[in-house]
């Protein structure tokens, strides 16, 4: 046998060993990526109405303040896309007030996704002036999130803070959801996922974003630290 044909036959020998590997992956990859099992039915009972507090620090629940939150989506399609909701304004003894709203959904599997503020707000006749990442910090952690500057017929200017959870982790950008959304389909598990949205109508967006990551803060100081990881990925 000539060199070049034992030099050749290694060659495809690894080839055809680098091809039996990818079709193992590859059929690894579409079963993993068929969880069934649901990661909430693991997590327990989560009731939003339950674990956010209507009353912490200096911040209260507006009783009287109605139809304030802006809702991502008909009636209908909220049903469809979120297993709960919660919508709510506070209000604290300055007077200034904050937009609450939370969409839960206990399946993040293609089809049943989450839809987000920039999208949603323009769908209601705002425009987005800005869409920016932020890290709002929170004890010793740091919760990667977006800010939106947003207004409505350059009347209602209305700067919006959110991020997204899948499962037990904050995600930003759809690549990094996809990628946690893969490692659960590996540990064959369905994730559940959480939007937490916090707005207030100020012309000043700066000013607007400090009182939120405050009004943050001290929201989730507030929450039995079990939720905390639900609501914003955090351990403790």
């Amino acid at each position: 046998m000539s060199k070049r044909n034992e030099n050749t036959l290694p060659r495809q020998q690894r080839r055809a060993a680098l091809a039996l590997i990818l079709m193992g992956a590859a059929a690894s990859l579409g079963w993993k990526l068929t969880p069934t099992t649901s990661l909430s039915t693991l997590h327990g009972d989560f009731q939003l109405e339950q674990v956010v507090p209507k009353q912490f620090g200096d911040w209260r629940m507006d009783e009287a303040a109605v139809g304030g939150v802006v809702n991502p989506q008909q009636e209908a399609m909220l049903k469809q896309l979120y297993s709960q909701t919660l919508s709510r304004t506070y209000v604290n003894s300055s007077g200034h007030r904050i937009m609450l709203s939370i969409a839960y959904g206990n399946d993040q599997r293609d089809g049943l996704q989450m839809h987000y503020p920039e999208v949603c707000y323009p769908a209601q006749g705002f425009q987005v002036r800005s869409n920016q990442p932020a890290d709002l910090a929170f004890a010793n952690s740091m919760i990667p999130a977006r800010r939106l500057e947003t207004v409505l017929g350059n009347q209602r200017y209305e700067p919006v803070t959110y991020w997204t959870v899948i499962g037990e982790t904050v995600v930003r950008g759809g690549v990094n959801k996809k990628m946690v959304e893969m490692q659960y389909g590996f540990r064959d598990l369905i994730p559940d996922g959480l939007l937490f949205r916090i707005s207030s109508i100020d012309r000043d967006a700066q000013q607007a974003f400090l009182l939120q990551q405050r009004f943050a803060e001290n929201l989730l100081k507030a929450v039995d630290p079990q939720y905390r990881r639900r609501l914003a990925g955090l351990v403790a």
